[in-house]
């Protein structure tokens, strides 16, 4: 029998993982059956299993086959159809092999669940279980109940229990391990439940029927979407990979992993298992888009929630899953990270940076989940004009932008704009509100215009025919190809093509994506604070596919779309960025941006294959309406 302690594996690739979920958490899962990630109850919660950000002594969970050379990747792995129930099947000598994993929703008790199918002839199995709480850093103990003939292991470090319910497991130093065969027909279901440990043991479920449950769920979900175009597919695990990250309470954690790499070897890692608003409020603006409402009247009420009624007094860039505040960075020294990747940070210091551009994503999604049918909130409007006043108040300041630099404040080209979208939205909701004065109004709208000249006037570069990244730089910041999605300046403006080809020269890679800025200036020093370079930035990329398409260029848009879709794993899954050295994905996994920004470039590339077509005179189900941006509409604006 295999030991816990041996054989180690080569370290997988970020890609190689597949993510389950409740949506109050999740898991990811190697193609060899192997759960390396997983934190209980909450996605920002301590993990239990940290393999991923170390070694097999921090913590896992697997189930496959007992071959020679354990463990062994499947040879096929896929979601059932749209669900994220994900399943591995093996081929081995003796017979064949089915692995189904999922997290039941909508229950009180956080749970994997881990269904083993016998296919064809007979195959010896394996299961290895070895919980380590607190990140990896500790050994639980681990006692032994039986229950309604059932075997039930509990792993306890206070305050958490998880218990292991299924076929017998022996307790080794380690762990715990079992061995069993399956036959064609036969199946054996394992779970893990968590609970604290002050609190009786969580009851026994039956799995199938939990299996049944959460698969009719998705698949219902999955079904409003209403985009119907030639990437329905695409979109839809794409969709699903965003719902997966929409906690129940009405947060949206930008990816479910902490410090995985933007660089391989070096320090660019951060945790991202908290609530920006910004990514949040893209989240919520896409699903709006493809027809779902639900998740962003949970993040509006969880907005509300959260500022109280001092919006324009409070407001942070992002928050914990539960509205906290405190999301000091600190570092678990114990764990030697991903592939060498140091240091493994908890926590993110970004949290007390000041971003410009935050309200005008928020307003950008109060307005596109209203269009969507969203019912209005009296309270919301007021959070909304806070927002606008914050606005007023902050937007001359530099910051630290969307790219959350490390190093000097500055004046943002990209925080301006949105803090000229903040505005633009602001008028767009309360032109519709029978309480906005003719002055308020004329206030914000004067604003408004004062801001877009401001941006004319200091972030253009006339000899260069180019937006620049700030005031007075030369430097090219792939954001700016937002200038026309969120209708700041319009596609057929000579500023906005000349800013999306400098882009598109300058800061794309050999194969074509995009980087977010340059790391490093002609000198070879580092500009951002931080050392060592990132990948191209896959929501960047889509960006540039968008706005090739924006200014008429159809196919070079189409082309880089597609080479974005070759890059998503087997399971339709993308980290944050591409190596372009390394061809690999790195960065956390899966991240909502790249997801989001998927899904948006569909919506805008079947927009615009509609628009050029003279027989068409509506747009498709499923593409982006026209958006009413204060005094003028732009169609399919992100």
């Amino acid at each position: 029998m295999p030991t816990l302690s041996a054989p180690h594996r080569s370290r997988p690739l970020i890609e190689d993982h597949g993510l389950i979920g409740s949506t109050a958490t999740g898991a990811l899962v190697h193609s060899d059956g192997t759960v390396n990630w997983l934190c209980l109850p909450r996605f920002d919660s301590p993990a239990v299993f940290a393999a991923l950000l170390g070694t097999e002594d921090h913590g896992f969970w697997r189930i496959g086959p007992a071959a020679d050379g354990f463990p062994l990747t499947a040879d096929r792995r896929r979601y059932r159809d749209h669900t994220m129930v994900l399943e591995h099947e093996w081929d081995t000598p003796g017979g064949s092999v089915r692995v189904i994993d999922f997290m039941p929703l909508g229950t009180t008790a956080a749970r994997i669940v881990r269904i083993v199918e016998g296919l064809t002839g007979t195959v010896e199995m394996t299961s290895l279980f070895c919980a380590r709480p607190g990140y990896g850093a500790t050994t639980p103990l681990i006692t032994r109940t039986e229950r309604k003939g059932t075997a039930r292991l509990c792993a306890t470090v206070h305050p958490d229990s998880y218990w292991l319910d299924g076929l017998h497991h022996t307790v080794t130093e380690d762990g715990a391990s079992a061995d069993f065969t399956l036959t064609a027909g036969e199946s054996v279901t394992f779970s893990l439940t968590w609970c604290t440990s002050s609190n009786p043991a969580p009851a026994m479920r039956s799995s199938r029927a939990a299996l049944n449950r959460t698969a009719a769920h998705w698949r219902e979900w999955a079904s409003r979407c209403t985009y119907q175009g030639r990437y329905r597919e695409e979109v839809l695990r794409s969709a699903l990979a965003l719902k997966s990250l929409c906690h129940p309470g009405g947060g949206i954690v930008a990816a479910p992993t902490t410090s995985l790499p933007e660089d391989i070897g070096g320090e660019r890692n951060w945790d991202y298992r908290y609530t920006w608003l910004r990514d949040a409020a893209l989240t919520v603006t896409t699903l709006a888009r493809l027809g779902y409402t639900e998740e962003a009247e949970a993040w509006r009420d969880w907005l509300l929630g959260t500022l109280g009624r001092d919006a324009d007094r409070r407001l942070q860039i992002m928050y914990g899953l539960g509205g906290e505040r405190d999301l000091a960075e600190g570092e678990l020294g114990h764990l030697p990270g991903y592939e060498g990747s140091r240091p493994v940070r908890i926590g993110n210091g970004a949290a007390s940076q000041l971003q410009l551009d935050v309200p005008g994503e928020v307003a950008d999604a109060l307005l596109a989940a209203e269009n969507a049918g969203l019912h209005t909130s009296r309270d919301a409007d007021a959070m909304l004009r806070a927002l606008a006043r914050w606005t007023e108040d902050h937007w001359p300041e530099p910051d630290e932008g969307i790219w959350e630099v490390r190093g000097p404040r500055r004046h943002f080209v990209h925080s301006k704009v949105m803090a000229w979208v903040a505005v633009d939205r602001t008028i767009a909701l309360l032109r519709r509100r029978p309480s906005a004065t003719a002055d308020e109004l004329v206030h914000w709208e004067r604003l408004r215009d004062q801001i877009h000249a401001d941006v004319c006037d200091k972030g253009y570069d006339p000899e260069r025919n180019t937006f620049t990244q700030y005031y007075g730089g030369q430097e090219l910041d792939a954001s700016l190809l937002l200038i026309p999605q969120v209708g700041f300046l319009p596609p057929d403006d000579k500023r906005v093509i000349g800013t999306i080809e400098a882009i598109q020269r300058e800061l794309s890679t050999e194969d074509g994506f995009v980087l977010r800025y340059p790391t490093h200036d002609e000198s070879g020093n580092n500009v951002d604070g931080l050392s060592g370079h990132e990948g191209a930035f896959l929501a960047c990329s889509f960006w540039l596919a968008d706005a090739l398409a924006m200014i008429g260029r159809m196919q070079e848009a189409r082309e880089l779309f597609d080479k974005l879709l070759s890059l998503r794993n087997d399971l339709g899954l993308l980290a944050e960025e591409w190596d372009p050295r390394l061809k690999r994905q790195v960065g956390n996994f899966p991240q909502a941006f790249s997801h989001l920004a998927l899904a948006s470039t569909a919506l805008r590339l079947t927009a615009c294959d509609a628009a050029y077509l003279p027989s068409q005179r509506t747009m498709p189900a499923g593409a982006p309406p026209e958006r009413e941006l204060g005094t003028r509409t732009v169609a399919g604006v992100q």
